[in-house]
């Protein structure tokens, strides 16, 4: 009797899986049906190893909560995931198949950039911008007992893991740093034990101001001189460790997180001491943007080898208490599921335009925060994309009266379904979203399509469609991580389409393949 239930369970999946593909349960989609902002072409040039490649981890394995107690909790999360993730992203953004052969790829592209040659050298220093706005955010509580955002500790764990077992940096060489709130405590001792033993963390409470390297905006404003800290100016080189989350200003990712990367009169809040709210706030177009400013720093953006955005899970807003509900997300592969997602780039505009993408297009954070669909958070795009010379006719510098050549690309998916940018469509220049090794993928040979790190369970499904129509459909069980489906003879003006999916709980695993 159960297999017969199984055996029809599995067949209704099948039916939904395909009315949701030509459209017959278009309300129920779980695709969004139009961009917010509409695709054009790429502005600015892509940067890194791979330009203008953005790497895309996403394991849906790597979170198990319930939505009871705190969304911080590391019981929540299985590190051995997490690090698998951090790993196969960095090899991936420099091409590489591991690791520890790309870490020297993404140093000597860095370096290269600034005028310098070489890769990581014995010695030098790293400071890494972690995002802790919603610690301690206006008292003095280290306790981390808080529902708000802040930047996941397995995560921070993990690249810190890479950075001392594949990168060969010494802990006592790293310093985590956000000098705008203070790191909560367990925090700190999971990440400073073990082989992680010597890493450094600066705060607003030892965080001191190089008063050498104030930082000099492109437009003359009213506000408190500031400065950045002596752990970056030190470092020869910075990670920037971002949020994937909306915010009442708009988004929040790699450009916003420099927020908490200099320090003025202000201890508590420098954004607010430096007067920087008001250009993120007015909804237009072509106008200067302080984000543009942090991003061209000779010694944030100058020095930045990776950009990485936490997308473990996404808070709709920085002021967001993050439940089980809230976080999860609409849009595909998530379908009502958790975002579990680590995404890198060495290019900080092509990581901020895909991860705007995915905030402004997710319901999910949209209806609780209609700020993340205005301008604002377009302008900042198109200012940085074209940077050299950008709409608002700002001259952009690094702070040592450099103007700005190139900073990145900017562009926007083709759609919220397949998420492809120019790259991935077999065009010279624009973004490249990739997924990683570790998640499943399917690849096409003739007449032949092959999943590969398929998890337990999982289904292949081909469908093939004629004038808006199914025409046929053909499904393959996974089996030790693959499965294959024969075409054979596909008439004249066949489209396919092809997917996996956890026929269980009815959700894709995979992005569609159009054959």
């Amino acid at each position: 009797m159960s297999i017969g239930v199984k055996i029809i369970s599995a067949a209704a999946a099948v039916f939904m899986i395909c009315g949701a593909l030509t459209g017959a349960f278009a309300e129920e989609s779980v695709f969004p049906q139009e961009n917010v902002f509409p695709p054009h072409e790429p502005y600015g040039q892509g940067v890194g190893v791979m330009p203008g490649r953005v790497v895309w981890a996403y394991d849906p394995s790597c979170v198990d909560w319930d939505g009871s107690g705190y969304w911080w909790e590391t019981d929540h999360f299985d590190e051995d995931a997490v690090k698998a993730m951090v790993s196969s992203s960095i090899a991936s953004l420099a091409g590489k198949s591991s690791a520890a052969e790309a870490w020297p790829a993404l140093f000597e592209n860095i370096n290269g950039r600034r005028g310098k040659s070489g890769g990581y050298k014995d010695g030098e220093k790293i400071a890494i911008k972690a995002n802790i706005n919603g610690s301690a955010v206006m008292d003095d509580d280290t306790s981390g007992r808080t529902m708000m955002s802040y930047t996941n500790p397995v995560l921070l764990k993990a690249l810190l893991t890479s950075l001392v077992a594949e990168a060969g940096v010494a802990p006592e060489n790293i310093t985590v740093y956000d000098v705008s709130r203070l790191f909560p405590d367990y925090m700190v001792g999971m990440c400073s034990e073990g082989i992680l033993s010597g890493v450094n963390f600066v705060t607003r409470d030892n965080g001191t101001a190089d008063e050498n390297a104030p930082i000099i905006w492109s437009h003359e404003f009213g506000g408190r001189v500031n400065y950045l800290p002596t752990c970056v100016t030190e470092a020869e080189y910075v990670i920037n460790l971002a949020n994937l989350k909306g915010h009442s200003y708009g988004i929040t990712l790699c450009g916003k997180n420099h927020f908490g990367s200099f320090i003025n009169g202000n201890m508590m809040r420098p954004p607010e001491g430096a007067n920087l709210h008001q250009w993120l706030t007015m909804s237009k177009m072509g106008i200067y943007s302080p984000l543009v400013d942090l991003m061209a720093n000779a010694d944030l953006g100058g020095k930045t080898v990776l950009y990485m955005l936490d997308a473990i899970i996404c808070a709709p807003s920085e002021g967001a208490s993050i439940t089980g509900e809230n976080s999860k997300w609409r849009q595909s592969p998530f379908n009502g599921g958790y975002t579990s997602s680590v995404f890198a780039s060495q290019d900080p505009v092509a990581i901020d335009s895909v991860g705007a993408d995915f905030l402004v297009n997710e319901p999910a954070v949209t209806e609780n925060n209609r700020a993340a669909k205005d301008r604002t958070v377009e302008n900042y795009l198109h200012e940085a994309g074209l940077a050299a010379a950008p709409p608002s006719g700002t001259v952009y510098t690094d702070s040592k009266g450099n103007a700005v050549s190139n900073l990145g690309v900017h562009e926007h998916w083709n759609n919220g379904e397949d998420k492809q940018y120019s790259r991935n469509l077999g065009k010279s220049e624009g973004i490249e979203l990739v997924m990683t090794e570790n998640n499943p993928r399917i690849t096409v040979d003739g007449g032949t399509i092959t999943v590969s790190g398929a998890p337990a369970g999982g289904t292949l499904i081909a469908v093939s469609y004629r004038g808006g129509m199914i025409a046929d459909v053909k499904t393959a069980a996974e089996s030790e991580g693959t499965a294959t489906i024969y075409l054979g003879e596909v008439p004249e003006g066949t489209k396919i389409k092809a997917f996996l999916w956890d026929l269980n709980t009815i959700r894709p695993l995979t992005l569609p393949l159009e054959i």
